[in-house]
């Protein structure tokens, strides 16, 4: 019966996980679809790593607005555009989708990198410090 109830929840799972993702408000993309976005002089890049992190190695042209600061929400308010998209990341991929839920609800037009900075370099992608 365990057994039974475990296939079950597992056939189910990614059928539930996609309606989520459908219902959110920005887009999360693999590193070449990232690097498309971003490759447009329009959008805005965003690391929302803390300031250590962005300062060992970040993307080119990107904002540091540390994610877990109380006051991220007035800080990205004030220095970006709800008139040009955000590309934004961080590490891994789990503070990011902090800040990309935010921001789209907040109206912005977003796109994650859902592997993160990580993913970033480990596809080979170039850093800058």
């Amino acid at each position: 019966m365990i057994k039974m109830n475990l296939a079950i929840v597992g056939f189910l799972f990614p059928f539930f996980c996609s309606c989520q993702q459908q219902d959110q408000p920005y887009k999360s993309l693999p590193v070449d679809d990232f690097c498309a976005v971003i490759a447009d002089p329009e959008v805005q890049r965003l690391d929302v790593r803390t300031m250590a992190e962005y300062s060992e190695g970040h993307i080119a042209g990107s904002l540091n607005i540390n994610v877990l600061d109380e006051q991220f929400a007035v800080m990205a308010d004030s220095l970006l555009s709800k008139d040009h998209p955000v590309a934004l990341y961080c590490r891994s991929g789990k503070r990011s989708k902090k800040a990309a839920e935010m921001l789209g609800k907040a109206g912005y037009e977003v796109f994650e990198l859902e592997s993160g900075f990580n993913g970033w370099q480990q596809a080979g992608q170039p850093v800058e410090k």
